[in-house]
């Protein structure tokens, strides 16, 4: 049973990870100028999904200048989110008796 447990606390920390790894590549992409993202179906997918998290900081934190800090905040809070559901499927697990 601890094994199953590991797998899916596994699949969490990966899907956070990945969610990560894409809004860093979307950060890094909009260096590159003269990029066409609706022509391109995946990087209209990367957009379109990192930028719905993103929008959501920009709503508070505006650029400052040509500067965006916006997805500095939007990773810490993802690691906090990311912690905070670790957190609680741990101690889900430890109440149903699944883990020590």
């Amino acid at each position: 049973m601890i094994d199953i447990v590991n797998k899916i606390l596994w699949a969490i920390n990966m899907c956070f990870q990945i969610y990560f790894w894409m809004i860093c590549v979307r950060c890094l992409l909009t260096w590159i100028p003269n990029l066409d993202w609706d022509r391109n179906p995946i990087l209209n997918a990367l957009k379109s999904s990192v930028d719905l998290y993103l929008n959501l900081f920009r709503k508070f934190i505006p650029p400052l200048g040509p500067f965006d800090f916006s997805p500095i905040v939007a990773v810490i809070a993802l690691f906090f989110i990311q912690f905070i559901i670790r957190f609680g499927a741990i101690m889900i697990f430890s109440a149903l008796g699944l883990i020590r």
